[in-house]
């Protein structure tokens, strides 16, 4: 990319959370419904960005080895979408026991 502008950014200012998450996204084998939407909000993300090119490289590389185009991928976002997903909203994990406090009954 040497037809830059001389003032064009290069160095995205979330390159280093989105890389690790990206290391995240080749690790994974069988994407779940989280990783799928990661994948096509960071494919937006650096959509027509002029730097980054080793995350770029690596989000294309997710698509090959997931086996998914980017209209397949479009496709199951707005499916999981769809459904109800929402980020942050992953079910949480579920206490053990009844909740119940006796220690609060006790007398003095």
């Amino acid at each position: 990319m040497a037809d830059l502008p001389a003032d064009a950014q290069t160095a995205h200012p979330l390159h280093a959370t989105d890389r690790e998450l990206v290391d995240q996204l080749l690790a994974a084998h069988e994407p779940t419904d989280r990783q799928l939407v990661d994948l096509g909000r960071l494919l937006m993300r650096y959509s027509g960005f002029p730097g980054a090119l080793d995350l770029q490289e690596d989000l294309e590389k997710t698509l090959r080895l997931w086996g998914l185009s980017r209209d397949q991928l479009n496709a199951r976002c707005r499916a999981i979408w769809a459904a109800g997903f929402r980020p942050g909203a992953e079910a949480a994990p579920q206490a053990v026991g009844s909740g119940f406090d006796t220690a609060d009954q006790d007398g003095p």
